[in-house]
């Protein structure tokens, strides 16, 4: 007989109770730990603030979409908040973020703040992430000539 106990909303045990000899009729419990890296995780253990570096910031997919937005041009909190329908309390908190890191500046305009990107802040992200360029030509090259052959296959056959 198998019985599954929930300790909490993230774990649970599993009881198995396996019939010990035929003729004695008793019966013994295992209990098996069906979630193996519960340990592993805590509440309680550090993590990496989101202001500690770019990487850490832009990990938010939500950042992310502020950063591409900005990208084209200098935006007030209100056109982000209507571009990602999202509250504006949200996406002032994302934007302190960003700007925290470097990744955004800030100007005033009279009343509002005018957000842009900071191509300084980012220069970190695109020397890392240009360290994989060469794979990705490399895939795209291959991806090309498989095309150009499936279509000389399609012409010629």
């Amino acid at each position: 007989m198998v019985r599954v106990e929930p300790h909490s909303r993230r774990s649970a045990n599993v009881r198995l109770q396996i019939p010990r000899k035929q003729t004695l009729r008793r019966t013994e419990i295992f209990v098996l730990d069906i979630f193996l890296y519960r340990n592993i995780y805590s509440p309680f253990m550090a993590r990496a603030a989101t202001t500690s570096d770019a990487f850490n910031a832009v990990a938010e997919p939500r950042r992310r979409e502020i950063l591409e937005h900005l990208a084209a041009c200098e935006l007030p909190v209100g056109d982000l908040v209507l571009r990602m329908r999202l509250e504006q309390p949200s996406v002032s908190k994302h934007l302190k973020v960003l700007r925290d890191v470097g990744l955004v500046g800030v100007r005033r305009n009279g009343r509002h703040m005018l957000y842009r990107t900071n191509g300084d802040g980012i220069r970190p992200l695109y020397e890392w992430a240009r360290t994989f360029e060469r794979m990705w030509a490399h895939q795209l090259l291959r991806i090309k000539e498989r095309a150009e052959e499936k279509a000389q296959d399609e012409n010629g056959g």
